[in-house]
C-alpha cells in the first residue's frame, strides 16, 4: 500500500483549486458538447468566439489579430450571418464587442482612449453615412417585392435597413479603429503584416478551391453567363477581383521594400496565389486595377534593373496569357459603350439620371437605387446597387455628401503616401503603406464601374491599411502625451 500511495498525488502536489479547475473544464466541455449536438454550427462558433474572448480580455490585441484573419471572409456564405436565428448575431460582431470592451478597460486608466478615433473622420465620413441612412429608412416600403422574394436583400423593414446599410458599414470603420488602437500599442508591428498575409491566403484559396471543386474548365469562367459563378461564396466575381487587386498592390510593394529573406519569400508566393485567384474571377475591372498598380510600381522604381525586367517580362507575360482572358477583355467591344459596360450605360446609368436632378444636394438615402422610379416601373435592370461608386454616392448622398466621401478617401491616400516615405518606419512597413496607396488609386479608378465609396467587403485590406495608418498616428500622439506628462512631473 505504501508503494502505491507513493505514486498518488498528495494534497500538497495536487491542490484543491487545481482539482476544481480541471473539473470545471471537464464539465464545461461536456455541457458545450451537448449544446453543439443540439444547436450545430452556431453553438460551435459561439464556443470558439468565447474562447477567443477569454484571451482578448487579457489583451485586446488578440481579438484584433483574429478579426484581421476573418474580416475578409466574413462576407462569404461560409461565414454565418446569424446565430440562433438572430440576424447580426455572429462571431465577428461578438468578437468586435468583446475586443472593444477589453480595449476600454485597458485604455481608460492611462487616458489613451482619447486617441482612439481621429475626430476628422466623424463629420467627413461617419456622419454622412448615418444621415443618409436616416434619409432613406422611410422608403423601404417602396422597394419592389422582387428583391424580398429573391432574398437579394436581407432586410424587410426600416430596422433591418438601418442594421444592414448603416450599422454594418460602420462596423468596418470600428474594425479599422481597433486595428489602429492595437497597432499603437504593439511592440512588433510586423505581426499585422503576417496576419494580413494569412488573411490573403485564406481568401485566395477560397476561390481557387471552389473552382477546382466545381469541375469546370478555366476558359468556361470567361463566359458572360459565368459572372455569378462565385455568388455561392457570397461575393460577386467583380467584388472578389477588386479585393484581390488591393491585396496584390499591398504585397507587391511590401515585397519590393523588405530586406528580410523569409518575409520576402512569403510575400513572393502571396503575390502568386493572389494573382491566380484574381484571374479566376475574369473581372475586367480587377485586371485593369492590376495594370494600374503595375504602372504605378514601374513609375516609382525607375531604375535600370526594374525597367529591363519590365521590358523583357511584360511581352513574355502578354504572349503567355491564356486566350480566355483576352476573350474576356475584348467582350462587347463591337457593341460600343453599352457592350463594354455589360449593359450598365443603357440599362442602369441612363434610367437613374433623373435621380441626380431630384434632390441633388442631399440625395435619396443609402441604397436608393432599390426604390428609384425607374426600378419601380421596370425600366432598368433589377440590381441592388448602381454599378458605379460615384453615381451611387451622388444619388444616395447628393453632391454635398459625395464630396465629403471623396474628401475622406483623398485624405486617406495622402496619409498613406506620407507614411510610405516616413524614415521612422521599417522598410516593409513603408512598402505596405505605399502599396495601399497604389491600391487605393486603382480602386478609385475601378469605382467608375462598380463598388462603393462606403465600406464594402472588397475594401477589407484597404481598411486594414487605414487602421494601421491610424495606429501610427495614434502611437506618436501617445508618445507626445507621455513625454508631456513626464516633463510636467519633473
Amino acid at each position: 500500500m505504501s508503494s502505491v500511495a507513493a505514486y498518488l498525488p498528495s494534497p500538497e502536489r495536487f491542490p484543491l483549486k487545481r482539482v476544481a479547475a480541471v473539473a470545471g473544464l471537464v464539465a464545461f466541455g461536456l455541457f458545450w458538447g451537448v449544446f453543439v449536438a443540439y444547436q450545430g454550427l452556431s453553438a460551435a462558433l459561439l464556443c470558439v468566439a468565447l474562447v477567443v474572448t477569454v484571451f482578448t480580455v487579457r489583451d485586446f490585441r488578440v481579438g484584433v489579430l483574429v478579426m484581421i484573419f476573418i474580416m475578409p471572409v466574413s462576407s462569404s456564405y461560409i461565414f454565418p450571418r446569424s446565430m440562433f436565428g438572430i440576424t447580426g448575431l455572429n462571431p465577428l460582431n461578438l468578437l468586435l464587442i468583446g475586443t472593444f470592451a477589453s480595449y476600454i478597460l485597458a485604455a481608460m486608466p492611462d487616458g489613451s482612449i482619447r486617441r482612439f478615433i481621429p475626430l476628422w473622420i466623424l463629420p467627413v465620413y461617419v456622419l454622412p453615412i448615418i444621415l443618409a441612412g436616416l434619409n432613406g429608412m422611410g422608403n423601404v416600403d417602396l422597394i419592389p417585392a422582387f428583391f424580398f422574394m429573391s432574398e437579394s436583400i436581407d432586410f424587410k423593414n426600416w430596422v433591418g435597413y438601418l442594421r444592414d446599410d448603416v450599422m454594418k458599414p460602420l462596423i468596418v470603420v470600428m474594425y479599422a479603429l481597433l486595428v489602429g488602437a492595437a497597432y499603437s500599442r504593439s511592440r512588433a508591428p510586423e505581426r499585422f503584416l503576417t496576419a494580413a498575409i494569412v488573411s490573403m491566403w485564406i481568401m485566395a484559396l477560397l476561390a481557387i478551391l471552389f473552382f477546382l471543386n466545381s469541375g469546370l474548365k478555366f476558359g468556361q469562367l470567361a463566359s458572360e453567363y459565368a459572372r455569378a459563378f462565385f455568388s455561392p461564396l457570397g461575393m460577386h466575381a467583380n467584388d472578389l477581383g477588386r479585393l484581390y487587386a488591393t491585396a496584390f498592390g499591398i504585397v507587391l510593394f511590401a515585397w519590393d521594400t523588405t530586406k528580410k529573406p523569409l518575409l520576402k519569400t512569403m510575400l513572393f508566393f502571396t503575390i502568386g496565389i493572389v494573382c491566380a485567384a484574381l484571374f479566376l474571377t475574369f473581372s475586367r475591372a480587377a485586371i485593369i486595377s492590376l495594370v494600374i498598380i503595375g504602372a504605378i510600381y514601374l513609375m516609382s522604381r525607375r531604375n535600370l534593373k526594374t525597367m529591363l525586367a519590365a521590358f523583357v517580362g511584360i511581352p513574355i507575360a502578354l504572349m503567355l496569357m491564356p486566350g480566355a482572358i483576352w476573350y474576356r477583355l475584348g467582350m462587347g467591344v463591337e457593341e460600343g459603350a453599352t457592350g463594354m459596360s455589360a449593359g450598365r450605360v443603357s440599362d442602369i446609368w441612363e434610367p437613374l439620371l433623373p435621380q441626380l436632378v431630384d434632390k441633388p444636394f442631399f440625395g435619396h438615402g443609402l441604397q436608393s437605387v432599390l426604390w428609384a422610379p425607374a426600378m419601380r416601373m421596370g425600366e432598368m435592370f433589377e440590381v441592388t446597387h448602381p454599378h458605379s461608386a460615384y453615381l451611387g454616392a451622388l444619388i444616395d448622398f447628393g453632391i454635398i455628401g459625395a464630396l465629403l466621401l471623396i474628401a475622406f478617401w483623398f485624405t486617406v491616400w495622402k496619409g498613406l503616401r506620407r507614411l510610405s516615405k516616413d524614415p521612422e518606419l521599417a522598410p516593409h512597413q513603408r512598402g505596405f503603406f505605399e502599396g495601399a496607396a497604389a491600391s487605393l488609386i486603382a480602386f478609385m479608378a475601378a469605382g467608375f464601374v462598380g463598388s462603393s465609396l462606403t465600406p464594402v467587403p472588397e475594401q477589407a485590406f484597404l481598411w486594414l491599411a487605414i487602421g494601421m495608418m491610424f495606429g501610427v498616428q495614434a502611437k506618436r500622439l501617445l508618445d507626445k502625451d507621455r513625454a508631456r506628462r513626464m516633463g510636467r512631473a519633473t
